[in-house]
C-alpha cells in the first residue's frame, strides 16, 4: 500500500493516539531505516531507545529465528529454559538479587509501585489501612518533570498535566518533589513515604540528569525512614549512558530497578529488579502477567545482554558519546540559540531558545534523511543505536549545523541521501 493508503485507513480505524511523521517504514539495516520509495534514514532515535544494535543485528536475528521455530509461548505456569538465565545476567549487572518480567516498561512501573506498597505493609503495625490509617506508610515521591508511562499508576507519577489531567484522579498518596531541589525533597520526606521513585536521567522531560547531591539526598532520606528508593531505568538503562545503569554513574544501590526498551532487541520486554529483602514481601497469587517473560523475548534479551559484553559496548558508548558531546559543544560555540546540551553516554539533548525553533530544526533533519525526535518542547534528543561511529556523528552534525543556519532541503539534497 501507498503511504496515502495506510494514512487513510488508519484514520478510519485507530484511536487518534500518535501523530505519526509522514514516512511509511519498510526495513532497517545497520544504523539505517528505509521508507517505501527506497529513501535510507540515519536513526539517531532507535525506535525511542529500543534498537540499541540497530536494526537486523545478526547475533539477535539469528536467536529471534531460532527460538521462533521452537518455542514462543507457554505461560508463566509452566518453566523454560530463559527466564532464570535471564535473570541472573541481570541480577549480576545491576546489584540486584531477584527480577520479575512484564510486557513493558510501564508495567515494570506498575509492579514496582505495589511493591513498595507491599513492603511497607509488611513492616506496619497491625492493623494499618492505607490512606485511612494515621501513620500508614503509603506515600510515594516522584520528581517534576518526570516520565513513567501511561497506565494508571505510572501516569500517576508522571508530573506533566498534559498526560494526567484528563484521566484524574489519579492513584492517591502520589507527592512531586521539585527537580534537583533538596530542601523541597527534606520538605517532604517523611515516615508515612513508602517509596521515592525517579529516573536517574529524566527522559522525556528534556534529557536532564539528576545532581549528584541530590541524589546522594533521596539514598540517605530513604534509608533514615526506612522507605525504597527505586530508579527507572527503562530509558536509560542496559548501557544507554556508558554503564549498565544510570544509578552506577552515582555510586548508589536501588532497592528496586525498572528496565525495558532494549532489554530485547525490538521484541516487547520489561523487568523489574528487586533486593532480597524486597522480595520477601510477595508470594504467589500477588502479582503476575500472561505475556511477560516468554520463552522468545527472553531468549533475545539474554542474547543482547551477552553481545553487549561480548563487544565491549560500554567501552564503545562512553567514547563514541564523549565524541558526540564535544561536537554538540563546538557546534553550540557557532549557534548561541543552543541554550544548553545534557546528558550522559548516547543520551544527549541539545536544547534550543523556543519551542517553535526546535520544531523547525528537527522537521528540517527529517527532511534531511536524519530521525531525531522533539521532547520537553525545546529539546532535541539523540538516543541513536549503541553501534554508531564517528562518521555518523559528523553526518549528524554537519546537517544539524545546517539546519540551525537555515539551509533548505531540495531534490538533490535528497537525492543524496538515497545515494550515499
Amino acid at each position: 500500500m501507498t503511504l496515502e493508503g495506510i494514512q487513510k485507513l488508519e484514520s478510519k480505524l485507530l484511536l487518534a493516539t500518535y501523530d505519526r511523521y509522514p514516512i511509511l517504514l519498510r526495513k532497517g539495516r545497520g544504523v539505517y531505516v528505509y521508507d517505501h520509495r527506497g529513501r535510507r534514514y540515519l536513526d539517531f532515535l532507535s525506535g525511542i531507545g529500543v534498537n540499541a544494535l540497530g536494526y537486523a543485528h545478526p547475533a539477535i536475528t539469528r536467536t529471534m529465528t531460532a527460538q521462533a521455530k521452537l518455542l514462543v509461548h507457554t505461560s508463566n505456569l509452566f518453566y523454560h529454559e530463559y527466564q532464570a538465565r535471564l535473570a541472573a545476567s541481570l541480577t549480576k549487572i545491576s546489584g540486584l538479587d531477584r527480577a520479575f518480567f512484564a510486557n513493558s516498561g510501564t508495567e515494570a512501573w506498575e509492579g514496582a509501585l505495589k511493591l513498595a506498597r507491599a513492603y511497607a505493609r509488611s513492616g506496619a503495625p497491625s492493623g494499618s489501612n492505607g490512606a485511612n490509617a494515621q501513620h500508614s506508610k503509603w506515600k510515594i515521591l516522584a520528581l517534576e518533570n518526570a516520565f513513567h508511562g501511561r497506565t494508571f499508576g505510572a501516569l500517576s507519577t508522571t508530573h506533566k498535566e498534559k498526560y494526567r489531567a484528563p484521566f484524574d484522579p489519579g492513584l492517591p498518596g502520589v507527592q512531586f518533589v521539585k527537580f534537583n531541589d533538596v530542601a523541597d525533597l527534606e520538605r517532604n520526606f517523611d515516615d508515612s513515604v513508602c517509596a521515592i521513585g525517579f529516573e536517574f536521567v529524566q527522559g522525556e522531560g528534556g534529557i536532564r540528569p539528576v545532581s549528584k547531591e541530590f541524589a546522594e539526598a533521596a539514598y540517605r532520606l530513604s534509608r533514615k525512614h526506612n522507605a525504597l528508593l527505586v530508579a527507572d531505568e527503562i530509558q536509560s538503562g542496559l548501557g544507554r549512558t556508558g554503564r549498565w545503569f544510570a544509578y552506577q554513574h552515582y555510586g548508589i544501590q536501588p532497592d528496586m530497578v525498572t528496565i525495558a526498551k532494549p532489554l530485547a532487541g525490538g521484541l516487547p520486554l520489561g523487568a523489574l529488579l528487586v533486593s532480597e529483602r524486597v522480595s520477601e514481601c510477595i508470594h504467589p497469587g500477588m502479582h503476575g502477567t500472561t505475556f511477560g517473560g516468554g520463552p522468545l523475548a527472553c531468549a533475545v534479551a539474554l542474547q543482547l545482554v551477552t553481545t553487549l559484553q561480548k563487544e565491549k559496548m560500554l567501552n564503545h558508548i562512553q567514547k563514541t558519546g564523549g565524541y558526540l558531546l564535544q561536537r554538540l559543544h563546538d557546534l553550540q560555540q557557532d549557534y548561541p540559540e543552543i541554550t544548553q546540551i545534557r546528558g550522559l553516554g548516547l543520551m544527549l539533548g541539545l536544547e534550543l531558545e523556543s519551542a517553535d525553533r526546535a520544531k523547525a530544526v528537527h522537521k528540517q533533519m527529517l527532511e534531511r534523511g536524519i530521525i531525531l525526535n522533539r521532547t520537553d518542547e525545546t529539546v532535541i534528543r539523540f538516543l541513536p543505536p549503541y553501534i554508531i561511529n564517528k562518521r555518523h556523528v559528523d553526518t549528524v552534525v554537519r546537517e544539524l549545523g545546517r539546519a540551525l543556519a537555515g539551509h533548505v532541503t531540495g531534490t538533490a539534497g535528497a537525492a543524496r541521501e538515497r545515494n550515499n
